[in-house]
């Protein structure tokens, strides 16, 4: 499955890639840290690596490298303001646990 975005989330990626005058997309990625095992890292990018999927979505481009896949495989990235934050949230199906500050979860 795929990796989407919601609008909200395609705007804010949008925005971003004009602030910094180029970009092909958003670089969603894995990393073994936080207190349920994993955590998320985003990189806006200009290229694509080569074992990048790469994966369309409200008009933009989401690149997700083969190693984390299968761990955001189906994930939606929508955008939330939460009382005086915002910022990107991930609806991960694989995701069995999450930390309570929402920076790391568990498959």
């Amino acid at each position: 499955m795929p990796v989407t975005v919601t609008p909200k989330a395609a705007k804010q990626i949008q925005k971003a890639l004009t602030q910094r005058g180029s970009g092909l997309g958003l670089r969603v990625a894995v990393k073994t840290s936080g207190c349920s095992g994993y955590a998320y890292a985003l990189e806006f990018v200009d290229v694509a690596n080569p074992e990048d999927q790469v994966f369309a979505s409200e008009g933009v481009s989401v690149l997700v490298d083969a190693q984390s896949l299968p761990l955001v495989d189906g994930t939606e990235l929508d955008w939330v303001r939460e009382g005086l934050n915002e910022g990107f949230k991930f609806n991960n199906p694989n995701a069995s646990a999450a930390c309570g500050c929402g920076e790391s979860f568990a498959v």
